[in-house]
């Protein structure tokens, strides 16, 4: 069954189409990966999801409701939540502290609650050790895990990920590819995310949506998707056939 469903989204900005009658559907508990150049869209669609734009057409259904152009912070509170490429921590407040008031933005909760929520994100993330760390001074590695644990604390039925990787080396990769697994897993969380790393997109994802110009050019299955000549030829390049 889909947890959320995206229906003919489209978005221009001064006539510019960056969206064009874009369609994905999730189903709950599985991962969606989505992949394109950049200028593909990818971006434009989460904002259109999470409430940061208002789509000029189109319709996002989360669990049966139509929630499309609500706040982000009241997607939140229904269950939907996203990171971001460009990390947002509270860069004078420690990383247990960060953590603490993303849980209170799910809802009215006490103090003892949210910390609690926050401790057990700090646990599933392995930033234990940073808690008491002015977020302003990790490294970015550890800055990523922490965008990754404010979202988590949340408790989220889906999670949007914008290319969580981003900056990482492939060392500190893993442990951010084996924590999105677990939530799958344990938590039994429903994912999009966006990514450039072909690598995580087949350990990951359940499925692919390939874009190209504001409109989605292929979807399917990640091996199905990744090996589409026109993926190849609008994204991966012709050496990518030969990989």
């Amino acid at each position: 069954m889909s947890l959320l469903e995206v229906r003919g989204i489209a978005k221009s900005f001064r006539g510019l189409k960056a969206l064009q009658g874009v369609d994905l559907s999730v189903d709950e508990g599985s991962i969606l990966g989505v992949i394109g150049a950049n200028g593909a869209g990818k971006t434009t669609l989460f904002n259109c999801i999470t409430g940061s734009f208002a789509p000029d057409a189109g319709t996002v259904v989360l669990d049966g409701r139509d929630v499309t152009g609500l706040p982000t912070h009241r997607l939140a509170r229904l269950g939907m939540v996203r990171t971001f490429q460009l990390m947002r921590p509270f860069a004078t407040m420690t990383v247990l502290e960060n953590i603490t008031i993303a849980t209170m933005s799910r809802g009215a909760r006490g103090e003892r609650a949210a910390r609690a929520d926050a401790l057990h994100a700090l646990e599933q993330t392995g930033l234990g050790e940073w808690a008491d760390r002015v977020s302003g001074s990790l490294p970015t590695a550890v800055q990523k895990r922490l965008e990754l644990a404010r979202a988590v604390a949340m408790r989220p039925r889906v999670l949007l990920l914008d290319e969580v990787l981003a900056g990482l080396v492939p060392a500190e990769r893993t442990p951010v590819l084996e924590l999105l697994e677990r939530l799958r897993t344990e938590e039994g969380m429903t994912m999009v995310f966006i990514e450039h790393i072909m690598a995580a997109v087949r350990r990951l994802s359940d499925s692919v949506v390939m874009m190209d110009q504001g409109a989605v050019l292929a979807e399917g299955q990640v091996d199905d998707v990744l090996s589409d000549p026109r993926v190849i030829t609008a994204y991966l390049g012709q050496e990518y056939s030969h990989a």
